[in-house]
């Protein structure tokens, strides 16, 4: 089984937190929860006031025995789906990033460096993202479209002021996640000396089920999610740098939600200059309430990065292993 070691693993490994796996779960389930509690501060207030509009024009605000729980999910969702409060929230995830850097670097006590954020070849490997990112979410739509599952009409009068504050919206979203869940959690167990495998699938995972509210969330919206967390922690592994992904990542949930206009993981739709909408009624195809990530499209094209990744990991062990004998 291959178990190639990328660079930031050995950094890592310098880490003054415990070796032991359940040791750096748990840590890591405390530092969630006060990254959720950070990232939630700024979306409550900006949400409150339109919250109590929306309670008070449908009348729960004078009958709120009317006012169940369903009742109040939906008004939720229409709230935090409007960019006025969708925007500060994907900006809110900065808080996330701050923390994961703050919790390695002063906690664990390792460099920066060891998460991935290297600054030599931060500019290529970010650009090279940004197309990677949009070729991944355009060939799972378009061939969506060819089959006839999916439909895509132009939207009028967009709003291209909107669009771009949701690009550095996701900007910073996609670079939260990956710092999180890549940069600190994988790098974590990789560097305590866990099989590099282990490393990824468990922060593969993670990623997975912290999306187990959103709607729509089911076993394919799973699986997917986990097949794109085992995909990006293979490009941190690939190339030893984080940025890339981050791009990726970023430019992922950019382009399916406000390019081609499709619920970006259960999300409502948002300003975009195209609007897909499904043709068929099977979700396992169009991905349901969850979004084109629950669909078998997107399986099958992360299934192809994952295998490209893992034969450039085989490659670079293979390399390693030639190297080695000189070396003595």
């Amino acid at each position: 089984m291959i178990n190639y070691r990328p660079k930031v693993f050995d950094e890592a490994s310098k880490s003054h937190a415990s070796k032991k796996l359940y040791a750096i779960l748990l840590a890591f389930i405390v530092v969630m929860g006060i990254i959720l509690i950070l990232e939630s501060i700024i979306p409550a207030i900006v949400s409150t006031k339109p919250m109590l509009e929306e309670m008070n024009e449908n009348g729960y605000l004078e009958n709120p025995d009317n006012f169940n729980f369903q009742e109040s999910m939906k008004l939720a969702m229409k709230v935090s789906s409007s960019p006025s409060a969708m925007i500060p929230t994907l900006l809110s995830t900065i808080f996330g990033t701050v923390t994961a850097i703050f919790y390695c670097r002063c906690i664990e006590m390792r460099p920066v460096r060891s998460m991935g954020a290297r600054k030599e070849g931060f500019f290529s490997h970010y650009i090279t993202g940004i197309i990677t990112g949009i070729i991944l979410m355009s060939a799972i739509t378009l061939l969506s479209v060819a089959l006839g599952v999916n439909k895509i009409e132009i939207c009028h009068g967009v709003n291209y002021k909107v669009i771009a504050l949701y690009l550095l919206g996701f900007i910073v979203q996609g670079m939260s996640e990956e710092f999180i869940f890549r940069g600190y959690l994988m790098t974590t167990i990789g560097g305590a000396g866990y099989h590099t495998g282990i490393a990824v699938m468990i922060s593969a995972v993670a990623f997975a089920l912290a999306h187990a509210a959103n709607p729509g969330f089911g076993v394919v919206p799973f699986i997917n999610l986990t097949l794109f967390g085992v995909f990006a922690a293979l490009h941190v592994v690939v190339f030893d740098n984080i940025w890339g992904i981050c791009a990726i990542h970023s430019i992922w949930n950019f382009t399916q939600g406000n390019f081609y206009g499709i619920s970006v993981s259960g999300s409502n739709n948002t300003e975009s200059v195209f609007r897909t909408t499904a043709v068929s009624d099977k979700a396992f195809l169009t991905g349901g309430e969850f979004g084109i990530e629950g669909s078998i499209f997107t399986t099958l094209i992360l299934s192809i990065g994952i295998a490209s990744s893992i034969y450039l990991i085989y490659k670079r062990q293979q390399l390693q292993q030639k190297k080695q004998p000189s070396q003595e």
